[in-house]
């Protein structure tokens, strides 16, 4: 029997993690999400919130998802965080490898939610 896993998306595009949101629970109607708009909410949401996924958009307002997915990094070590952006440069990708996290081109699909989500899935 499958756990139920706990997702956190992190965009400030509502359309975006909608998109997220709907792609997840069409594979797995039982996981529970969570959404932010911002880096600074989703730290504050994993005080009460343990996430074993966070996806987290790289250009928002306030602070990035680079900076956010450092400190989502130190604070939940176990999750698998991956940086999604449309913006793909060689130093973005570069730097997500050395923070540890990993690394999705926009626009969110369907198969690249499906193979974000597969190392939960077993």
């Amino acid at each position: 029997m499958e756990s139920v896993k706990q997702i956190l998306i992190v965009d400030d595009s509502r359309v975006s993690r909608l998109m997220a949101r709907q792609y997840i629970l069409s594979m797995h109607a039982d996981w529970i999400i969570e959404e932010a708009a911002s880096g600074e909410e989703a730290l504050q949401k994993i005080d009460s919130y343990t996430p074993a996924l966070v996806l987290i958009d790289v250009n928002m307002p306030g602070m990035g998802g680079v900076a956010a997915a450092e400190q989502l990094r130190q604070r939940l070590p176990q999750a698998h965080i991956s940086l999604l952006t449309a913006n793909v440069q060689t130093a973005t990708r570069s730097r997500a490898a050395e923070i540890g996290v990993g690394f999705m081109e926009k626009p969110i699909t369907e198969a690249r939610i499906a193979q974000l989500i597969a190392p939960l899935e077993g």
